[in-house]
C-alpha cells in the first residue's frame, strides 16, 4: 500500500534546530528526513523522492542559496528556504535563487506548516485538476487550471509564486492590475515588492528580451497587465 504522508527533507547544519523540526513536523504528520548541509542532502536526493525540501540559507561549504540554484535546474522540487536574514533584499535574493517561498528566522513553527501546506496544495492541484483552456502568448501556453507553462511541447518550471502571479494575470487578460488586487489573486505572494522580484523572474522565462518586455507589461501608476497575442 502506497504511503501518500509528504515526504520532507529539512537542510539544516544547526543540529538543534534539525532535531526540532524533525520531532514537530514528524508531530504533525509529515514523514521527515534530514541532512546537515549541502552535500549530504544531495546523497538523499539522490536515494529518495520528496515532496518539499526545507533549505537553511547560511551553511558550511555549499550554502543554501547555491544548492537551491543548482536544483532549480534539475527539477521542479518545491523549496522553502530559512534563513535569520530577515531584510527585504535577503528575501528577493532568496526567491531570485528560484525558491518557492522564504522564511526568516526566528519562525513560529505553525506558520511553517502553513506555509508548507500552501505549497502542497499547489502541488496537488496541479495534479488534479483538469485541464482547461490554454492562454496564448508568444511561443507560450499557460493552462490556469494546471498553472502549467509551455513552449511548444516544452515545460518551463514555473516556482509556487510565479504561477500563482501569472495565473492572476492571466484570469484577466489585457486588464491592468495592481499589485494590491494581484496580491489578493495570488494566494502564494503576500507584499507588493514581491510582486516585482516575480514579474521580473517571469520575464526572463517568457520575454525576448526581458527589458522591453511584450507581454508582461508595466502599466505605470496602476501594475501589470497580461498582453496575449
Amino acid at each position: 500500500m502506497q504511503d501518500d504522508t509528504p515526504h520532507l527533507l529539512v537542510i539544516d547544519d544547526d543540529t538543534r534546530l534539525r532535531d526540532l523540526l524533525h520531532r514537530y513536523l514528524s508531530e504533525q504528520g509529515f514523514r521527515v528526513t534530514t541532512a546537515h548541509d549541502a552535500a549530504d542532502a544531495r546523497a538523499k536526493l539522490k536515494a529518495l523522492a520528496f515532496d518539499l525540501l526545507i533549505l537553511d540559507i547560511m551553511m558550511p561549504g555549499e550554502s543554501g542559496l547555491s544548492l537551491t540554484r543548482t536544483l532549480r535546474e534539475e527539477g521542479p522540487v518545491p523549496i522553502l528556504l530559512l534563513s535569520a536574514m530577515s531584510e527585504v533584499d535577503d528575501r528577493i535574493e532568496g526567491l531570485m535563487s528560484g525558491a518557492d517561498d522564504y522564511l526568516s528566522k526566528p519562525f513560529e513553527p505553525r506558520e511553517l506548516v502553513l506555509r508548507i501546506n500552501a505549497i502542497l496544495r499547489r502541488i496537488q492541484q496541479l495534479r488534479e485538476v483538469p485541464a482547461d483552456t490554454p492562454v496564448y502568448f508568444g511561443g507560450f501556453a499557460f493552462d490556469p487550471a494546471r498553472e502549467e507553462l509551455k513552449r511548444g511541447e516544452a515545460s518551463i518550471h514555473l516556482t509556487a509564486a510565479e504561477a500563482s502571479l501569472l495565473g492572476a494575470l492571466c484570469r484577466q487578460p489585457g486588464t491592468p492590475l495592481s499589485r494590491d488586487e494581484l496580491i489578493a489573486e495570488s494566494p502564494m505572494i503576500s507584499n507588493p515588492r514581491t510582486i516585482d522580484v516575480q514579474i521580473a523572474r517571469l520575464r526572463r522565462k517568457i520575454e525576448e528580451n526581458p527589458r522591453f518586455p511584450r507581454y508582461l507589461q508595466t502599466v505605470r501608476g496602476t501594475g501589470y497587465v497580461l498582453v496575449p497575442d
